[in-house]
């Protein structure tokens, strides 16, 4: 191992205590060339001629941790402070330690001491302020990262660390201020760029976020988390298979969990099912309980029809945070226990349309002998309280005593469901019967001898696959052309201002100003003869209310219209119109135009 030659005469002449400290200097000059493997043999040697040498100690604790080796540095580092406790940088770098070790109480312990013996210590001020934020003290943090810079405006890290505070908090404009104070001192930091991509993001200013991401690329090619937000980023703008190509350099740089199943999702996406399934699989043999690989797996089974296996994945797709939200303190989660006389609650999950189509369950738990109440969105409440099998709906907090509790989607793996015995008797929802006539009045109004179909071109721009999943009301206008059929708009949300653009048919008819609620629109479909929509909450909403539906789906389709089918097992009065190349329309408008002039229904 290469070693300086002037030692050669300080160990030839030089008294102990001079050569021990040549030693120790020599040690930490490598040490802070990053010369790791240099700087151990002078550490090592100090410290066979003096065990108790403090200064050894500290920083050769501060080369195990260098390397990941922190519990030995933690024992390297309390020696030392046994020996020299006025020491603040060593308490300061403890308590480094200790926050790699998971001790985020026992390192605020050590930056406190650190600071107590020099409070203008601006790098005990950051990582002071790092275990803060750790611990989701984020006002907190920024103080001590404000402290930090106040001794040293130019501290780069203190100012990468406040501008994440900062963003946390939702002050994304104070934090890209942040940033741009780093790039003003360092033009080539990629964290900045990096960081600042997060905030653009959160802001919805995709264009900016893009190219910053891309900048932090630019700068550092092995960025594995840039590579992983841009992809993230690109993909829920529909660009799937560039996702792909960053999620793969995500994946070869870091083949971590998380970043498997950001690539296997974003095959999927493109309908590449033979491909995605290997790399869930590979995250769980990464990380046997790791809850997205395990959701994204149970999806991609459930599409495929292996319900066995799907749901049985299903039941194991929770993150801790998303389990808490609705578990019920105090209650047992069902498991498929004996229900005869029992008091169940059947806890709503996710969007409206999944609680629409597993509300059907409230039935299923009441014929195995139990009580039901339900908990759902406020929204759904007036037609949850119309579901056989159910009590009482409500949303909130529960109230009243339950022997367990379920959410709606994991009662399927429970009893065992599949493809042959999903239930789906109907209908099982039900519009108010007076609402049903008042709408009556008003439909017959746009003439007896049309045919009545509900139009729905668009869901929700904030899901994930909204881009691919919704169409654009031009993208339809071939359906106006249809004879004898009269439109009516279904279509709340921000794309029903495409309507005042759209062909005069589906304008004729337009009630949505008086659709207040799915109660409002249920009536509504009860009129109706048929309702055509896109994968929305109205397509399972006319599905349960057992009416005719025409579901348009994306090529990259969800998982529950499972694959190439033209029904539904879920909904018996449902027919699917499937894209055959993601973002392909006309060829799924053609199909309907052509059902349509053939009078089906």
């Amino acid at each position: 191992m290469e070693q300086p030659s002037h030692l050669d005469t300080a160990r030839a002449d030089a008294p102990p205590s001079t050569y021990l400290a040549s030693l120790v200097d020599t040690a930490l000059e490598a040490h802070q060339a990053g010369r790791l493997d240099v700087a151990e043999p002078f550490y090592c040697e100090a410290l066979a001629l003096d065990p108790a040498h403090p200064k050894a100690l500290h920083y050769f604790g501060v080369l195990q941790h260098q390397r990941g080796n922190h519990r030995f540095a933690a024992e390297l580092m309390s020696e030392a402070l046994k020996l020299d406790r006025t020491d603040a940088a060593c308490w300061s770098n403890r308590g480094l330690v200790a926050a790699a070790l998971g001790h985020p109480h026992e390192a605020m312990i050590c930056y406190d001491q650190a600071l107590q013996l020099q409070p203008d210590f601006a790098d005990a001020r950051n990582n002071f302020g790092v275990a803060l934020q750790t611990q989701g003290s984020f006002d907190e943090a920024i103080g001590q990262y404000r402290l930090a810079l106040a001794v040293n405006p130019l501290f780069i890290d203190a100012l990468l660390n406040l501008g994440t505070a900062l963003s946390k908090l939702d002050r994304y404009d104070e934090a890209l201020a942040r940033y741009q104070e780093v790039l003003a001192l360092d033009p080539q930091s990629a964290e900045a760029h990096f960081n600042a991509g997060n905030a653009h993001n959160a802001q919805r200013n995709h264009d900016a976020a893009i190219a910053s991401f891309q900048q932090a690329l630019l700068l550092r090619p092995n960025y594995a988390e840039a590579h992983v937000n841009l992809g993230s980023l690109i993909g829920k703008l529909g660009d799937y298979a560039g996702a792909e190509t960053h999620y793969r350099q995500a994946v070869a740089l870091k083949p971590n969990p998380t970043h498997l199943v950001c690539l296997g999702g974003s095959l999927g996406a493109q309908g590449r099912l033979d491909e995605e399934e290997g790399f869930y699989r590979h995250a769980l043999a990464l990380d046997p309980g790791y809850a997205d690989a395990h959701q994204n797996l149970a999806w991609h089974l459930l599409k495929r029809g292996d319900y066995k296996q799907g749901w049985a994945e299903h039941a194991k797709r929770w993150r801790t945070s998303d389990y808490e939200a609705i578990a019920l303190p105090g209650v047992a989660e069902w498991r498929g226990e004996p229900l005869d006389s029992r008091r169940v609650l059947l806890v709503g999950e996710q969007g409206f349309g999944d609680q629409f189509q597993f509300l059907r369950f409230a039935r299923v738990l009441e014929q195995l002998g139990a009580t039901v109440d339900t908990c759902v969105r406020e929204p759904l409440l007036p037609l949850a309280e119309r579901v056989p099998g159910v009590r009482r709906a409500f949303s909130g907090k529960p109230a009243g005593e339950y022997d367990f509790w379920v959410p709606m989607t994991s009662v399927p793996s429970c009893v065992g469901t599949n493809l042959t015995t999903i239930p789906a008797e109907g209908p099982y929802l039900f519009a108010d019967k007076a609402k049903i006539k008042a709408w009556r009045k008003r439909v017959d109004a746009g003439g007896k001898s049309k045919r009545k179909v509900g139009l729905v071109w668009a869901g929700s721009p904030t899901f994930g696959n909204d881009r691919y999943r919704s169409a654009a009301l031009a993208d339809l206008s071939a359906l106006s052309e249809v004879k004898d059929v009269a439109w009516y708009s279904l279509q709340k949300g921000p794309a029903h201002a495409q309507l005042a653009d759209g062909p005069q048919a589906f304008r004729a008819h337009d009630f949505t100003a008086d659709l207040n609620s799915f109660d409002d629109t249920a009536a509504l479909i009860m009129n109706l003869d048929l309702v055509l929509a896109v994968d929305t909450a109205t397509a399972h909403l006319a599905g349960a209310l057992g009416k005719p539906v025409w579901v348009l789906l994306p090529a990259n389709a969800d998982w529950r219209w499972l694959e190439h089918r033209s029904d539904s097992p879920w909904y018996p009065t449902m027919k699917l119109f499937r894209q055959t190349v993601l973002g392909g329309w006309a060829p799924v408008v053609e199909r309907v135009s052509e059902a349509l002039h053939d009078g089906g229904v």
